[in-house]
């Protein structure tokens, strides 16, 4: 029996892909902008919907930053891996791709634990030291931890979605889970952030090693997700100290 040939990715896929190969080899160096919209379609590279979309996915996996009126620009490497959880979720459903190029996560943890922050216990709506299930992992790209991120979640998402205490990713996004599951969709609110000192656990994830009376600065994103019901979960990024905020 002969097997049935795989279907190709669509064209803006490989248009894409194109691309972030070109940027990978140094063909595009940081800050250099890509040709427009129009010449790609001159150049016979697909329709106008298809180079949007291609560059659409570039942006969405850190590589690139289109701005109206100025082009679309490459991203410099370092850049390209502070995508905060609201981008790579934005990513994963523009493109079907959890991760950008040349990076992974590690130390993927699950656990139970009781909300010490009262801050995160308000935007929850649980009162102080309530039990919640905390997730994290550390974003890396090029073998250098770029961010940590870190999702506090309700109590009540462990009846529809016993999976996140499990230290695995899930066979589909938790959030499409939960609505298959219950019906409700799940929104973001907006995003916020804020600066504060590292922690030693968090600089020492970061690989970063400094004497005991240095404080470092670092950048925290922050994302409130909800269903009919309030809020389900808190989503942090620590970036990096010195690394920039490439997401909208």
């Amino acid at each position: 029996m002969t097997s049935k040939a795989s279907k190709p990715p669509p064209k803006w896929r490989q248009l894409a892909d194109e691309i972030a190969s070109q940027i990978a080899r140094g063909d595009y160096a940081p800050d250099e902008r890509l040709p427009s919209v129009q010449a790609q379609v001159s150049a016979g590279k697909g329709a106008i919907a298809t180079v949007h979309r291609a560059y659409q996915a570039l942006e969405a996996e850190g590589l690139v930053r289109t701005v109206q009126g100025s082009g679309t620009t490459v991203l410099p490497c370092d850049a390209s891996g502070t995508l905060t959880g609201a981008a790579r979720l934005e990513r994963l459903r523009r493109t079907g791709r959890p991760l950008a190029p040349r990076e992974k996560y590690v130390n993927l943890r699950a656990v139970l634990r009781s909300c010490a922050d009262p801050e995160i216990a308000s935007l929850l709506g649980i009162d102080l030291y309530d039990e919640v299930v905390i997730r994290s992992r550390t974003f890396v790209t090029d073998e250098k931890p770029t961010a940590l991120a870190l999702n506090v979640i309700h109590m009540r998402a462990l009846i529809p979605l016993p999976e996140v205490l499990e230290e695995r990713s899930t066979e589909k996004f938790r959030h499409d889970l939960y609505t298959e599951r219950t019906g409700r969709t799940i929104t973001a609110g907006p995003e916020r952030s804020t600066a504060r000192l590292a922690s030693n656990n968090e600089l020492a994830e970061f690989g970063i090693e400094v004497p005991a009376d240095v404080r470092v600065p670092v950048l925290v994103l922050r994302t409130v997700y909800s269903d009919d019901d309030g809020p389900l979960e808190v989503w942090e990024d620590i970036l990096r100290p010195g690394m920039w905020h490439t997401g909208p």
